[in-house]
């Protein structure tokens, strides 16, 4: 196809890739006078017609996938019966390419490359979009430090049923093939997420997690064994990070991160860890150390440990109960003690498609490793709107006097609302604050049965993440 030119507008200049189901060539648009990046899906597809519209659909959604972590469809089209779709041109290098050449990434590096893989896949999720063959082979590299996942839709047009002789393109690529995947069986998010799992192994270790002769050896141990630590193969990788490769990788999608979303949150901490942390003093050599004298009683240590235990534990308890007394002397309402407070959804009156509503509930739900949280705004610090709440209902008219905000998306700027209608709140009863990790609203103005937390802003994170809501 080299010196064709399709649709009097795309002249091809050469052979970029070529795969399974496509090749990929550089061509230069005429009407805009640049480079694009060809995809032409072979000869022996475009002869059936079922192919054909698949192709069509997938292209015209992969259309609407507008994120800075995406490769953007710029058109589709055929010149004679030959079906080809034009995405921008990533002038560099595939992630492949970098950790044959390079070898095992430095820790920030590996997570800023996957966190970025992760929220371009989040994003596809949240558009009903499923990768199917997240490798380090389809993510471009502009040399900017940007990372862009291609090859949406094309595994998501194919059928099983066409046999082992296309499972490698069918259902992805064997070194990062999630288990249910391999199994023929139903995939989803949890799919792209055990995969990427595999890309975050490779890019800190240089190795695939499960090396193999050929795509049913590799399928089988990515169904039946556990991968190797990471740890025991890069020992400056946290016990944390290892935590969250073997819990992506985890064999049954139930046990992943539950949503790609999840993913990014962990990876985000795991970066903030990782570029905060202080350097450590070298261990002494051994022999500097003090050698433990032979039966040497280690009882008072033992007791002094329990000593300290018991008195923070006392302190904690009378902490409490000096709050919990403090707080039912304030609370109102009639029945004293600290009210309950209830998330019970989102409040968007100016969005379209809800805020995660049935999250809400893990806003209150007493544990901090839950949360509820908005929807992804990349392109938005200030949301496009007024701003976006969490409806809190104390089950009665209560006079609080502060509410506490727990986040893991520290940042984002809220003020407090309330009124006495779960869809109606008229009244402004704190000042507006960035709320950063914790954040205490003092709370003024007359008793509210319902209260809002209403986020007007997003911080350095695309979304706003509520972990716990209390009033204190």
């Amino acid at each position: 196809m080299v010196g064709e030119v399709l649709s009097d507008r795309y002249e091809v200049e050469e052979l970029v890739g070529t795969g399974g189901m496509s090749s990929v060539f550089r061509a230069h648009d005429r009407l805009l006078d640049r480079k694009v990046a060809l995809k032409v899906l072979h000869q022996q597809f475009t002869d059936d017609a079922d192919y054909v519209e698949r192709f069509r659909r997938e292209a015209r959604a992969v259309a609407a996938l507008s994120h800075p972590n995406i490769v953007t469809v710029i058109d589709r089209g055929e010149h004679g019966n030959r079906q080809f779709i034009v995405f921008e041109y990533i002038d560099g290098e595939n992630l492949k390419a970098l950790i044959q050449r390079r070898g095992p990434a430095p820790v920030i590096t590996a997570l800023e490359l996957a966190l970025q893989i992760a929220r371009g896949l989040s994003f596809a999720h949240q558009r009903g979009l499923v990768h199917r063959d997240v490798k380090p082979q389809n993510v471009l590299l502009n040399g900017d430090g940007q990372a862009k996942v291609t090859d949406f839709g094309i595994a998501r047009s194919l059928d099983v049923q066409h046999g082992m002789t296309q499972t490698g393109t069918v259902l992805g690529t064997s070194d990062y093939i999630a288990p249910e995947q391999a199994q023929g069986q139903r995939v989803d998010e949890h799919t792209d997420v055990y995969s990427l799992g595999v890309v975050l192994y490779e890019m800190l270790t240089n190795e695939v997690p499960f090396p193999g002769e050929n795509f049913v050896a590799v399928a089988m141990r990515h169904i039946n064994e556990a991968p190797p630590p990471v740890r025991d193969k890069r020992p400056d990788v946290s016990p944390r990070l290892e935590a969250a490769v073997q819990r992506a990788m985890a064999k049954r999608p139930e046990d992943r991160f539950q949503t790609m979303t999840d993913f990014c949150h962990e990876l985000e901490a795991n970066l903030a860890e990782a570029q905060g942390e202080t350097v450590v003093a070298p261990a002494l050599p051994r022999k500097a150390r003090a050698p433990r004298r032979q039966g040497a009683n280690p009882w008072p240590i033992v007791l002094a440990l329990v000593t300290l235990i018991v008195i923070g534990a006392v302190i904690a308890y009378l902490l409490v109960h000096r709050n919990n007394g403090n707080a039912g002397a304030t609370a109102g309402g009639g029945t004293g003690g600290v009210p309950t407070l209830f998330a019970t959804g989102a409040y968007d009156p100016w969005g379209t498609g809800g805020e995660n509503d049935a999250r809400a509930k893990y806003a209150t739900d007493n544990n901090g490793a839950t949360y509820w949280e908005t929807e992804q705004y990349y392109d938005h610090p200030s949301l496009n709107k007024p701003g976006v709440g969490l409806v809190l209902d104390a089950k009665r008219v209560v006079q609080l006097h502060e509410l506490g905000v727990a986040t893991g998306t520290p940042g984002f700027t809220a003020v407090i609302r309330a009124g006495d209608s779960p869809t109606n709140f008229p009244d402004t009863v704190s000042t507006s604050q960035t709320v950063d990790g914790t954040a205490p609203f003092t709370i003024v103005g007359k008793p509210h049965r319902y209260y809002l937390l209403w986020i007007t802003r997003l911080g350095p994170y695309n979304t706003a993440q509520i972990n716990e809501v209390k009033a204190s």
